[in-house]
């Protein structure tokens, strides 16, 4: 007889934590969702104010330096937020704007004694 309470209490601490999981799962899903629809409205604004070329650019930017093609997607957006783009940028203006926000490059002179 002393097994039937804490069958009861065991089954209770169960669907606890599945409704517990379960709501922990609803809010990961509209993470996710909020997460794609900003991702789909910011590519949106970048072929709004992007012609094919300079995406062109920005994506091979990207296969090798994806942290400075998002610094320079932030920037894009920013001007064209702030409304300082006439028109759309263009190739020239794109290797104009990764020149600008290009990370200073060290060099290194090596003396042999």
């Amino acid at each position: 007889m002393s097994d039937q309470p804490d069958d009861e209490r065991l089954e209770e601490l169960r669907k606890q934590k599945m409704q517990e999981m379960q709501e922990q799962g609803d809010q990961n899903e509209a993470q996710e969702q909020a997460q794609q629809q900003a991702d789909a409205q910011k590519q949106a604004m970048l072929r709004k104010h992007l012609t094919d070329g300079a995406r062109k650019r920005l994506n091979s930017v990207r296969m090798s330096k994806p942290d400075f093609a998002d610094q320079v997607e932030r920037q894009v957006l920013a001007l064209a937020q702030s409304g300082r783009v006439s028109g759309k940028i263009d190739e020239d203006k794109m290797k104009e704007l990764l020149r600008e926000l290009k990370p200073d490059s060290k060099s290194f002179n090596i003396r042999r004694r």
